[in-house]
């Protein structure tokens, strides 16, 4: 596969034609979309004071959140003295539809979120309407705008809106009214050339991209900026289905060059005064290349489990024992209780059975992806085998156009199922496949577990990321993987006409609105933040979980699926961290914290005065908490929950090689749990050592990078050095804290 190249030396864009450069230029990087859009919108740093540092500080033009994060969210903000909201906020209702789960429990959020939006000046999204990032494609972006979201598809690129997906630490900083403070990224060109072949949907290309990118970090933290005569003949379904799935890359953001495409789309929706043309200056330095001939993609797919996992469908056909083999050999390596077996879906026949497809959310769900799946399967079956296809639209509208249209009519009488406006599948939330089978899906992620499956309880299914296009194909079938550029239909898509009858009667449009006498409705399950405690001078954790995967998900650090309907209640929620990677880590975190709570009341134990005393600590000003050890902890969701239900459980500190994602950095710096990382030879660590890090608040307040830290193991002491490097003055007062709720708490008194 030879449809994405990189050249790792910067470049300028001068005349339409990259010259490679011979040295960085960050004076002409200026000259990027991405920075022109940067300086649009910095303001003074989250202290108040004017710009001192070399960072941006970023005020957004709208936040959006959904229903597993907006609760935590407003409950932090009001800890921390929310008034109002200061720009459009939107929350979705999105993730948590399944009422019944948990009994009451998540639409108990829905009314907290609405009586928020009417309270604080909101905008609120009743359950089935939209999935978050449609809505902010229909109701938010707008070229040279900037949008935050606690999620972390939140990409706009295409539709000239720089988002950024985040933690609700910092969603909660834009709320009152502080800034998103970040290193400034270099700037990566994707020069899209190329026509795309028929049977070609974006997830192709997404998943090549993605295959490329990834695995090497070659665009973490960085912002892809798309350029390039291809980008004229995509549609704008296309370009956002590739968009969303940057976020895969690992990169920090995106944006695209604009045109008619893009202008017609903000006159179809009704906003034509959100369009301006963007595009580079000319001169423009990228700090790389990457070069995508849309015109030399395959239908692709994504085997568990990641995006990056991927092959062409006629790679797999052509040596599927060995690609399954190796995969399902890989995925059981990080497996515990459940045996994954791949193999069972390959017949004697050396076909591959996949037993599930759904086309879902904010990648899957698009008028075109759905459209072009209903031509595929016009006048077939999806059977009546163990083969079965649900399709998801992103939004009311699109359902609407869809079913004008006569697409699901088609799709109906073929045997898919139509389903409502829902991200579930995306997390486990909903169509859980049967044990020990593949489930093919246009959706963002394959995760272990996300489908919704329970190792713990020895059940294991797995999922692979495929166009919708393919996906049709291989419903027509029977489920026999099929590529759709092997077979033959006809589509012209009908025109979109967007039509949003229901939001305008659905919807609480209330920005601008806030009345502060409406009474916040609560549930018996959400619950205000306990108490975070302070760290003292120094610091001694436990190691809780050592994990020795190349990287670790947020999917593992808390799971998705059912946990969600807990996210309203932090000690309840707590208790899943990590359950499905090491299912004793809540235990043994709760027995440190209990060691720590012991210690403020002046009764230091046996087992804690033997570990004080191997390090000469001195219980009055040492802290004691836990810790997790992982490689690259952080890639996926941008979901805080990753890192406070750490602290909850009386974590203080995560050690590891780097942080996979800027945002999950970012969660634990909002959470109190100081972000080290080392170089050092750990192979030695285990769970139950401990590690001792002297004069650790004094010196991060000082600046210090570097800490001189000691693990006990096996009874040996030995030395080891500890970084937390790039740390914002806010971020450092935050830490010393013991988290953002406590940081702004203080600024109250």
């Amino acid at each position: 596969m030879n449809c994405i190249e990189r050249c790792a030396g910067g470049a300028y864009l001068r005349g339409g034609k990259i010259n490679k450069a011979e040295a960085p230029d960050p004076v002409s990087r200026e000259k990027t979309m991405a920075y022109r859009i940067f300086r649009a919108h910095e303001g003074s740093s989250s202290s108040g004071s004017e710009k001192k540092d070399s960072k941006l500080h970023i005020t957004f033009d709208a936040l959006i959140s959904h229903d597993i994060t907006y609760v935590s969210i407003i409950q932090t903000a009001r800890a921390s003295g929310l008034e109002k909201f200061p720009v459009p906020y939107v929350m979705t209702n999105c993730h948590n539809s399944l009422c019944a789960v948990g009994g009451t429990i998540n639409e108990d959020d829905h009314a907290f979120g609405l009586s928020a939006a009417k309270k604080y000046g909101g905008i609120y999204v009743p359950a089935n309407q939209a999935v978050i990032h449609q809505f902010a494609r229909e109701k938010l972006a707008g070229c040279g705008k900037m949008i935050l979201g606690s999620d972390s598809h939140t990409r706009y690129g295409c539709f000239g809106t720089m988002g950024v997906g985040e933690g609700g630490g910092e969603i909660v900083k834009q709320l009152l009214r502080n800034t998103w403070d970040a290193e400034p990224p270099q700037v990566v060109l994707i020069w899209v050339e190329g026509k795309v072949p028929h049977g070609i949907g974006p997830h192709d290309a997404a998943l090549a991209l993605v295959k490329e990118t990834f695995p090497d970090g070659f665009v973490k933290n960085k912002i892809l900026e798309f350029c390039g005569p291809g980008i004229a003949g995509l549609s704008m379904d296309f370009r956002a289905g590739i968009d969303v799935m940057t976020t895969e890359t690992g990169c920090l953001s995106s944006i695209w060059i604009t045109d008619d495409v893009v202008q017609k789309f903000y006159e179809n929706i009704g906003r034509p005064e959100e369009y301006r043309p963007l595009s580079p200056d000319d001169g423009a330095y990228y700090d790389s290349v990457i070069t995508m001939d849309l015109g030399k993609l395959e239908s692709m797919i994504a085997l568990p489990f990641h995006p990056s996992n991927a092959f062409t469908v006629h790679e797999l056909q052509a040596d599927p024992e060995r690609i399954l083999r190796e995969t399902e050999e890989s995925c059981n390596r990080s497996l515990k209780g459940a045996e994954l077996k791949l193999m069972n879906c390959l017949g004697a026949d050396g076909k591959i059975r996949c037993d599930q497809g759904v086309i879902v959310g904010c990648a899957g769900g698009m008028y075109e992806n759905i459209a072009e799946a209903a031509a595929i399967l016009h006048g077939k079956s999806v059977g009546n085998g163990y083969f079965d296809l649900s399709v998801y639209p992103s939004s009311m509208p699109v359902n609407l156009a869809v079913m004008k249209d006569g697409y699901a009519e088609t799709l109906l009488e073929a045997g898919t199922v139509m389903k409502p406006c829902f991200c579930g599948p995306c997390f486990g939330a909903g169509d859980t496949p049967a044990n020990n089978t593949l489930s093919i899906r246009h959706s963002t992620r394959n995760f272990a577990n996300r489908e919704g499956s329970r190792p713990a309880n020895g059940q294991i299914a797995a999922v692979a990321l495929m166009d919708a296009r393919s996906i049709a194909a291989t419903a027509a079938n029977g489920g026999v993987l099929t590529a759709a550029t092997d077979i033959d239909y006809d589509f012209e898509p009908a025109e979109y006409i967007y039509r949003d009858p229901m939001y305008e009667k659905r919807c609480y449009f209330g920005f601008g609105k806030a009345d502060p006498s409406v009474e916040l409705r609560f549930g018996p399950n959400i619950t205000d933040w306990p108490e975070m405690p302070v760290p003292e001078k120094d610091l001694l954790v436990r190691l809780c979980a050592v994990i020795d995967d190349a990287v670790t998900t947020t999917d593992e650090l808390i799971p998705s699926g059912e946990t969600s309907s807990y996210r309203s209640n932090p000690r309840a929620l707590a208790e899943f961290a990590l359950s499905r990677r090491v299912p004793e880590y809540a235990g043994l975190s709760k027995a440190v914290r209990a060691l720590e709570e012991n210690r403020e009341k002046g009764e230091v134990g046996e087992e804690l005065q033997a570990a004080l005393d191997a390090f000469g600590a001195d219980p009055s000003v040492t802290s004691v908490g836990s810790c997790i050890y992982a490689n690259r902890p952080g890639d996926g969701s941008a979901r805080e929950q990753a890192a406070s239900c750490q602290k909850v459980l009386g974590g203080f500190a995560n050690i590891c090689r780097e942080y996979a994602t800027k945002r999950y950095r970012s969660n634990c710096i909002n959470w109190g749990i100081f972000p080290f990382t080392t170089q050092d030879d750990v192979s030695s660590l285990a769970e139950g050592d401990w590690v001792y890090i002297p004069d650790l608040v004094s010196g991060v307040l000082a600046g210090n990078e570097v800490f001189s830290a000691k693990f006990l193991s096996g009874g040996v002491i030995r030395e080891l050095e500890l970084r937390i490097s790039g740390l914002s003055v806010e971020e450092k007062q935050i830490l010393a804290d013991g988290c953002l709720m406590n940081y702004y708490a203080a600024a109250l008194k």
